[in-house]
């Protein structure tokens, strides 16, 4: 059955923006590089490459605005225009970047297109303004070439000028107006295996060529120069050609190098020349890049997709744990049944067996979080240019894997943050050198495996924050009283900054000040069940780390029972375990509190906290199990009736309707069908202090 058109363009047109955005993206670090490396060929190559794609894509899309603006791009994007404009030419490409973002969102949204005069006037300035006059006398600057040949094609031209056969570099720049540039490489490539043999050539392939202007090769010939030369002045098709001696490094060691690399060649000849011969028999281009086969051993899929096998396996993790009930009543009634030894086997064969397939599923959902970091250079440009300072960024962790889930979530945070650390933190480069400092000061981005948590970290050299002053700005502002402010340490004032409507700006910017971003931090990773916490050292700069799950499909919790019903909290937050007697609870304006060695703990009943009705039909207990909660700084004791044990849970999502309050924030199954409520415990923390004052949790 065959899926309406309308459907194969919706398809077709998802493929599209994630591609895109990808190249977008690719413009973006090609930008950051062209200002400090301007006449840099590859880099321009990229860029062409990119907009290329852009355009077709977007035409074959129906996105025709988008495609006529690439193609109006592409006439300016010339090495010589980038040798010549370099700044003007990197910020073409940053501007293009960012015009073509704002499109494809107007696209995918289904909104009105955006204005990208300015975009429009640097193509029209770029392009008419007249290059610098060069002197009469002085010569033609040769092609630009990089002949940057691997080490085994190296080698191949040392052997053959070993050989006694002479070899040029070649390199020949593609007409600007030849419609057909994969049709024109096919033909270079033809004059050229016609005037001798290719040991190298850049493009290798017909694809690679649509995007390119210069072609290198390496060619070993015995006919003159000025012959080669000839044929390679292809009319209408070759505009210029550069012909020069390969130089070669001819050694006693290259020699001996050689011998052993032909003999090596040879029987290797030997024993595959019938599979190769056959291989191209059946495919012509069997030479394709090592690009090109990466890109095809890559399947895109749809994220929905994989949460739905993941849903699955954990319906089959049920599954298992329900086999395992109905194995152990059957070991009670049939223990001497020869058939127990083989359901046994079978269900232990079976366990493994999901368990492989659930890490699997897994680590499909994990992504590198480079892929969020990469985005980063360019906002630290932009907002280092808009506030008149010099910043760097440095990355580490890049290669840290996290679910695709959380990665999304954690990206406008993490821009809050480093916006924040390059507008509040990092001074002017006359205050840093006046402390005693470099001029340029550097964001660093790090992030890192924890346990079962991810942890990204956001630092900066900065001028740090003054505890002081962060209380008398909240006293100011109204967030708390004077006597409250007194009562609060370090952290506490310190966390102040993710209070909606704080900011330490001086003045409202573009940037920042509003006091909107800070708080949203804070939303985010109570939402993700994680946590942040800063720490900052007046004149050093300032340190804020987010702990977020490595993966929100399943979680290792403790169980326990309160009125007969049975909960869960994410073991992560576990501090400890106590048992205590009713003597040992205190009253202390008008709460529950239990001294803890040296530490004075808040109490917590969930009945007292939420609507929750006992179904437990016991006497009331005089021993309770308190479960120590630790949240960043902050501590508070749970009390509990029981302790079931510890347990891996799949997480279900539990709709509005069904439960109405914040402090839970899902639910998993057991094996004999009991529901487990999984405590929030970022939302227990947040009624706990609107109940009482801030300082009261120890």
């Amino acid at each position: 059955m065959s899926r309406p058109p309308e459907d194969r363009g919706d398809e077709l047109r998802a493929l599209f923006f994630e591609s895109a955005n990808e190249l977008v993206q690719s413009l973006n670090e090609a930008g950051l590089e062209l200002e400090s490396r301007p006449a840099d060929e590859e880099v321009i190559r990229r860029v062409r490459r990119a907009v290329h794609t852009l355009k077709g894509d977007s035409a074959a899309c129906g996105f025709h605005k988008l495609s006529e603006l690439s193609h109006e791009l592409e006439d300016v994007l010339t090495s010589q225009i980038a040798q010549e404009r370099g700044t003007d030419f990197a910020e073409l490409v940053l501007t293009a970047a960012d015009s073509f973002g704002a499109m494809l969102t107007a696209y995918q949204h289904k909104t009105e297109l955006p204005t990208v005069e300015a975009l429009h006037a640097m193509i029209r300035k770029l392009l008419k303004e007249p290059a610098p006059e060069k002197n009469a006398g002085s010569a033609a600057p040769p092609l630009p070439a990089q002949f940057a040949w691997t080490e085994y094609e190296q080698l191949m031209i040392s052997e053959a000028v070993h050989r006694g056969e002479p070899v040029y570099n070649v390199a020949l720049r593609i007409d600007p107006n030849s419609l057909m540039r994969a049709a024109a490489f096919q033909l270079i490539r033809n004059v050229l295996h016609g005037s001798g043999t290719v040991i190298a050539l850049r493009p290798e392939d017909n694809v690679a060529a649509a995007t390119v202007e210069i072609i290198e090769a390496a060619l070993a010939s015995s006919q003159p120069e000025e012959r080669i030369r000839q044929r390679c002045r292809i009319p209408s098709i070759v505009s210029e050609v550069r012909l020069e001696r390969a130089a070669t490094a001819d050694t006693p060691e290259h020699e001996l190098l050689g011998d052993l690399l032909e003999a090596q060649a040879a029987r290797v000849v030997a024993g595959t020349a019938e599979t190769i011969e056959s291989g191209a028999a059946t495919n012509p281009n069997t030479s394709g890049s090592a690009a090109t086969t990466v890109a095809e051993s890559t399947l895109r899929v749809d994220a929905a997709r994989i949460d739905a096998v993941m849903n699955l396996v954990g319906e089959l993790i049920i599954g298992k744990s329900m086999l395992n009930r109905a194995l152990t009543e059957f070991d009670k009634k049939h223990a001497r049944d020869p058939l127990r030894a083989k359901l046994a086997d079978a269900m232990a064969f079976q366990a493994r067996i999901l368990d492989e397939l659930h890490k699997c599923v897994l680590k499909i959902r994990m992504v590198p979080v480079e892929q969020l970091f990469r985005r980063f250079p360019r906002v630290v440009r932009d907002v280092a240019k808009q506030c008149g300072k010099d910043v760097a960024l440095e990355l580490t962790g890049q290669n840290t894997d996290l679910d695709k889930g959380i990665l999304d979530a954690l990206a406008e945070p993490l821009m809050h943050l480093v916006r924040n650390a390059v507008d509040h933190g990092i001074e002017p480069a006359d205050v840093r050198l006046s402390a005693g400092k470099l001029a340029r000061g550097t964001v660093y981005l790090n992030a890192y495996h924890q346990g079962t948590q991810v942890v990204i970290e956001v630092r900066d050299d900065g001028r740090g924050m003054d505890p002081a002053l962060l209380r008398a700005q909240a006293v100011e502002k109204g967030l708390l009283k004077l006597a409250e402010a007194q009562r609060l340490t370090e952290q506490e004032t310190l966390s102040l900054i993710f209070e909606p409507g704080f900011s330490t700006a001086s003045e409202v910017t573009e940037v920042s000040g509003r006091g909107i971003g800070m708080d949203v931090v804070r939303t985010v990773l109570d939402r993700l069940k994680g946590t942040v916490h800063i720490s900052s050292q007046k004149g050093r700069g300032t340190t804020i780390r987010l702990c977020a799950p490595l993966t929100l499909a399943s979680i290792q919790t403790l169980l326990f029972r309160v009125g007969g019903r049975l909960f869960a909290v994410p073991l992560s937050a576990v501090v400890e375990i106590t048992r205590i007697m009713d003597p040992e609870i205190h009253r202390v304006d008008q709460r529950e509190v239990l001294r803890l060695r040296d530490q004075i703990l808040t109490l917590v009943r969930l009945e007292h906290l939420s609507r929750l009705h006992s179904i437990d039909t016991e006497l009331a207990r005089k021993k309770h199990f308190v479960i120590v909660i630790g949240v960043t700084e902050k501590r508070f004791g749970l009390l509990v009736d029981s302790l079931v044990g510890e347990e891996e849970l799949v997480i279900k999502a539990l709709p509005g309707e069904i439960v109405s309050s914040d402090l839970v924030s899902g639910a998993s199954i057991l094996g004999d069908g009991t529901v487990v409520l999984i405590l929030n415990v970022s939302a227990v923390l947040s009624r706990l202090s609107r109940a009482m004052p801030l300082g009261a949790i120890a």
